[in-house]
């Protein structure tokens, strides 16, 4: 099968219509829709406990500062906010166990529903549909991270005011340039997530069950984090894909700090890249019997 795949002509288009159908099937699938389900929730569920605990005219969250959950003081202000809020409160946990599970059963789910052997006897080739595989879950990084912030938008623009809003450093910024500001940090939220997906690629090229593959990346994902949060391992910090999630944060800073997102997404590239070599290199020479 290697060398037939070897000398296998596949036209451009025909690539663009197994990607079309591998995003078909993962947003089809009711998991995906429930995931998302999940994440568009957490915005409102936010959005509803700061309007009942500012009922009374007090501020959420006490004075506040500027990273990561301290925008929650911001929200009743300025609902635009609760973009940044809930990205925060979803980039933890929630938004990378979703990539993880759509990751972690791209293959093994394949595999284990019996199907990953014809995908192959199809003018495919292995590597490339690793890629469209990978390009898949990007895309569902994306729709996720999206979902996030337009549920949380909606919200924030139903429960609060909406305005002009103050970053960080304490500047005033336009509505205009601050939802613009959003969409940039969905975007960089979004990329942040291409190392979990990865890791969850590589994981499915290790077994034939997709319920295994993705326990197994959530199960990581925990990990990471708990590593992360242990102050005797601060030397590790800096080299696990969790550590600078939160520095989107410094884009609500005048000027922006560019530091700690440079970080960050060199991190992401370079787990991006051992993770999915060590996907191909496993994959490609990987004995298909399903």
């Amino acid at each position: 099968m290697s060398r037939a795949e070897a000398v296998r002509k596949v036209s451009p288009l025909w690539t663009f219509g197994l990607f079309r159908s591998e995003l078909l099937t993962t947003f089809r699938r009711w998991r995906t829709l429930a995931l998302l389900g999940v994440l568009a929730a957490v915005p409102v569920l936010v959005g509803v406990a700061v309007r009942i605990e500012t009922g009374d005219g007090s501020s959420a969250g006490g004075t506040g500062g500027g990273g990561g959950p301290a925008f929650i003081s911001q929200i009743t202000h300025n609902g635009l906010f609760l973009v940044f809020t809930a990205l925060a409160a979803t980039l933890p946990f929630f938004l990378p166990m979703a990539i993880g599970v759509v990751a972690g059963d791209a293959l093994a789910g394949e595999a284990n529903a019996g199907t990953l052997r014809y995908l192959l006897v199809a003018p495919a080739g292995r590597t490339r549909l690793l890629l469209t595989k990978y390009a898949t879950v990007m895309a569902f990084c994306l729709v996720a991270t999206l979902v996030v912030a337009l549920s949380a938008l909606t919200v924030g623009a139903v429960l609060f005011p909406l305005g002009d809003l103050t970053t960080i450093s304490g500047t005033r910024i336009s509505f205009t340039e601050g939802l613009a500001r959003a969409l940039l940090i969905a975007l960089v939220v979004a990329v942040s997530l291409i190392g979990v997906a990865a890791l969850g690629l590589f994981v499915s090229t290790l077994t034939n069950s997709g319920i295994a593959a993705m326990a197994t990346t959530v199960g990581l994902l925990i990990t990471v984090q708990i590593v992360d949060q242990i102050p005797q391992l601060h030397a590790l910090h800096p080299y696990l894909f969790s550590h600078y999630w939160l520095s989107f944060a410094d884009l609500m800073r005048e000027p922006v700090y560019w530091e700690d997102l440079t970080k960050n997404l060199g991190l992401q590239a370079l787990y991006a890249a051992v993770f999915g070599s060590a996907a191909w290199a496993r994959f490609t020479a990987k004995d298909i019997t399903a």
